[in-house]
């Protein structure tokens, strides 16, 4: 009669459970699990590696259970995995969140830890079956991972070599201890101008961004200069030997240049020298040359005169004094006299005392001044051959010929 009954009992058991839907372990609730409310929301996270987590772990927010994990499976491109979350409906976060999977303790559970970006980075709420993408999420570091690193460095790292390092160290920097304090103090100062020039390191680094990006949008520019150089370096190849030739030609020019100038110098200092009294009078009369240059153009009226015309020419009278004497005089009176050798001292003004002297000219300029051979003219004859000679060198000179 008992073995009935238990048969019984577990017959109605297991239609029960098949009735149900049992899934597995999984739809066991587990105690002091986080309480998910009366409306939970779902939200997905992305991972690169979810490391032992399993389903039923818990979902923690600011160490506080506030919900569990339902399931893990994969991403719809089968790359990464996807953990889908329950969350209590009274727990609020920001639509960016952070998700971040979590160790308890040195050998606990894991667990999936939510987190706001930040006061001023959060932004909207997180909506049922929202979706944290791959970006927002991380994982800690496991420790077996630590284990295994600190494993590697121990037996095939560079801990054995430790020993053989200090050493050479030490060999390296025995009885150098100045240089070394030299070294660090020159290394100080270096540090100390750098961060000093911070400002302008900063500003130089941002003038070449400046540059890279003026030069980025100029690419195209500057490919197409690079590629018209081509021909342009096939023409200098084709008319190399004329260029080498030019330059040896130009070599030779500068020798001759250099040899003439240094043969020269001398007389191209002297000649400087005397130019320097001229050069220093046109500076003194620089801001009255140009002036006086404007009377060329309107000579021999100035600028004034023509502004108080009323019409658009001027009538001129000229008185010009044809005395041959005050000519003579005048001519005389120059610096390079160009009367001197044609006629007398006296009559080419050099001598002072002859200025005012009158000027014994025949009445027949143009004609000889001969007489016949009588005895009362024989003693004026050479005077008068000497003042026609002079008088004829005079209109030579003056109509272009010779004396």
């Amino acid at each position: 009669m008992k073995r009935f009954a238990l048969l019984a009992t577990g017959v109605a058991a297991t239609l029960t459970l098949t009735g149900c839907g049992f899934g597995g372990i999984y739809d066991v609730p587990l105690p002091g699990g986080a309480d998910l409310g009366e409306h939970p929301y779902t939200v997905k996270a992305q991972f690169q590696d979810v490391l032992d987590l399993v389903p039923k772990s818990g979902v923690k927010v600011n160490e506080v259970a506030v919900g569990r994990v339902e399931s893990i499976g994969l991403t719809p491109d089968g790359w990464h995995a996807e953990v889908t979350m329950q969350i209590n409906g009274d727990v609020k976060l920001p639509a960016n969140a952070l998700a971040n999977i979590r160790q308890s303790s040195l050998l606990g559970e894991k667990y999936v830890e939510l987190s706001s970006p930040g006061e001023d980075l959060a932004q909207g709420t997180l909506a049922d079956n929202a979706e944290i993408p791959l970006a927002r999420t991380n994982r800690s570091v496991d420790v077996e991972e630590v284990l295994g690193a600190l494993s590697m460095l121990l037996n095939g790292g560079g801990v054995e070599q430790l020993n053989t390092i200090t050493k050479e160290l030490n060999s390296a920097t025995e009885g150098r201890e100045p240089d070394i304090r030299n070294l660090l103090d020159n290394a100080n100062q270096l540090v100390t101008t750098l961060d000093k020039q911070s400002g302008d390191i900063t500003r130089a680094l941002d003038g070449l961004n400046r540059l890279s990006a003026t030069l980025v949008t100029q690419k195209d520019r500057l490919a197409g200069a690079i590629d018209n150089l081509g021909p342009g370096l096939a023409v200098l190849e084709q008319q190399r030997t004329q260029l080498v030739t030019m330059l040896q030609a130009l070599q030779n020019l500068s020798g001759v240049t250099v040899d003439t100038i240094n043969k020269s110098q001398e007389d191209l200092v002297a000649d400087l020298r005397a130019l320097l009294p001229t050069l220093q009078k046109l500076g003194e009369a620089g801001a009255d040359l140009p002036k006086s240059l404007e009377l060329l153009l309107t000579y021999p009226f100035t600028d004034s005169a023509v502004q108080g015309a009323k019409g658009d020419y001027f009538n001129l009278y000229a008185k010009i004094d044809l005395n041959l004497q005050n000519v003579l005089q005048n001519l005389g009176r120059s610096r390079d006299n160009p009367l001197s050798g044609i006629l007398p001292q006296n009559l080419a003004g050099g001598s002072p005392s002859s200025g005012n002297a009158p000027l014994p000219l025949p009445l027949d300029l143009g004609t000889s001044s001969g007489t016949t051979g009588t005895s009362g003219t024989t003693g004026n004859t050479g005077s008068s051959q000497q003042s026609q000679g002079g008088l004829a060198g005079l209109f030579g000179l003056l109509s272009g010929g010779g004396a």
